[in-house]
């Protein structure tokens, strides 16, 4: 099939080139030139594992192009799919749709026959409709189906999570809509994958709902790990005996330092403030933002803490500052609290994370080093704080050299308390004794 694709940052690049994969011919744009061009080039904007490969295999067979210019591409599409961000809206919380609509409005003038027009942002309840309503107004004349279809893409896995996913969503409310969705997904049929056909708002909501279920989980095991912490338990056997009952589960329950990324803030926020204009309010998720919140503001309290309560003066290394492993992104990471407190406090930071770049264009006042070892060197204490496999089996005699003083602050239980302790470390981690 001949698959469009609004958008090349994160969701659009990487649904794109596997529905490529897929076998289908998949056109990407984007209105920065220079993005295109260097997609052109085989430059990844994004770090995801397995990306640059997959792209350059497919372009190679003449499955997938990038381009700036959508005229030819969307007027011979089976199906076009939006894929723009959709970023809190400042000064309320809501998603900002802007992106969403423009695009909308671009496509609907160049569509030529039957289109299935697809919403792959992460958008509200009733934004099909209002996509709808956008297409009929600026063509009357269009033969299009406006079909909601979420992402469920974990940053770091995101290539495997689309080729072998738990579900698909499709909301629709054209029936014609159906067998081209149905085609799009086929490939995954080998794998029985569950394709779940519903209305567009109920599609929409699954979305917002899954994410928000999500956070809520992660900030339930944290709070747990904080009472761990006052009784002598182990939050991790806690977060395995919980999770061993199926109603449960075990993802999702690991404790750190709270939630961030591209996904779980914007969305928490903007079910809450859909919620509220609805009249139908869901205090769970709002207690769970502001819990969250509160988390990542109180960690740099907890590097004082364990280094004796005063670090004005004192280096603190930082390992890691994306907001999880296997990804290039810094939105709404914890580090992006957790430094500047340590620096209002009178700490020194000396940080490394191995694809977290632009983190030198966020955070002020940090020493940025090229290595693990080069940003422990001469430090007070060294913090865990994004569990990257090459942090997770240091070398910890030479760790413990390189410490002015042998503190090690795990914010993702990635290492053995009583280990650590026979190591010769003061060693803290989250909730555990």
């Amino acid at each position: 099939m001949r698959v469009v694709m609004i958008g090349t940052g994160y969701v659009g690049l990487v649904s794109g080139v596997c529905f490529a994969e897929f076998g289908h011919t998949v056109t990407c744009i984007d209105k920065d030139a220079d993005k295109i061009a260097r997609l052109q080039a085989g430059v990844m904007p994004i770090y995801e594992p397995g990306l640059e490969a997959l792209v350059a295999r497919n372009v190679a067979d003449g499955r997938l192009f990038f381009t700036i210019d959508p005229r030819q591409a969307v007027a011979a599409a089976d199906a076009v799919f939006i894929a723009v961000g959709t970023p809190s809206r400042r000064g309320d919380g809501h998603a900002d749709l802007s992106y969403v609509f423009s695009a909308a409005e671009e496509v609907a003038g160049l569509m030529d026959g039957f289109t299935v027009l697809v919403t792959k942002s992460t958008v509200p309840v009733g934004t099909g409709d209002q996509i709808e309503a956008i297409v009929r107004r600026v063509r009357p004349d269009a033969d299009v189906a406006v079909v909601s279809n979420p992402e469920f893409l974990r940053e770091g896995a995101a290539i495997e999570d689309f080729k072998r996913p738990d579900r698909v969503v499709v909301g629709l409310t054209d029936p014609r809509a159906r067998p081209v969705m149905a085609e799009l997904y086929r490939p995954l049929n080998l794998n029985e994958t569950p394709i779940m056909f519903t209305d567009r708002r109920t599609s929409e909501l699954i979305k917002y709902a899954s994410n928000a279920f999500l956070a809520m989980k992660i900030t339930f095991i944290n709070e747990m790990a904080d009472l761990c912490e006052k009784v002598g338990a182990n939050v991790q056997q806690v977060a395995t005996g919980i999770g061993l009952d199926k109603r449960i589960g075990g993802k999702f329950l690991h404790a750190g330092p709270g939630y961030g990324g591209s996904c779980f803030p914007k969305d928490t926020l903007a079910l809450t403030r859909t919620a509220a204009d609805a009249g139908s309010p869901i205090q769970l998720i709002e207690t769970t933002i502001r819990v969250n919140t509160a988390r990542k503001k109180a960690m740099a309290a907890k590097v004082a803490e364990a280094m004796g309560g005063d670090v004005v003066g004192k280096t603190v290394a930082i390992l890691g500052l994306t907001f999880k492993p296997n990804t290039d992104d810094m939105r709404d990471s914890p580090a992006l609290d957790i430094v500047p407190a340590l620096i209002a406090l009178g700490a020194k930071v000396q940080a490394y994370d191995p694809e977290g770049h632009e983190a030198r264009l966020l955070l002020e006042g940090v020493d940025f080093k090229d290595g693990p070892y080069d940003a422990v060197d001469g430090a007070d204490a060294v913090v865990i704080l994004t569990e990257w496999d090459q942090f997770r089996a240091l070398d910890l005699e030479r760790l413990k050299s390189l410490l002015r003083s042998p503190v090690v602050v795990d914010l993702r239980n990635i290492y053995r308390p009583e280990e650590m302790r026979q190591s010769g470390f003061t060693y803290v981690s989250i909730g555990r004794p």
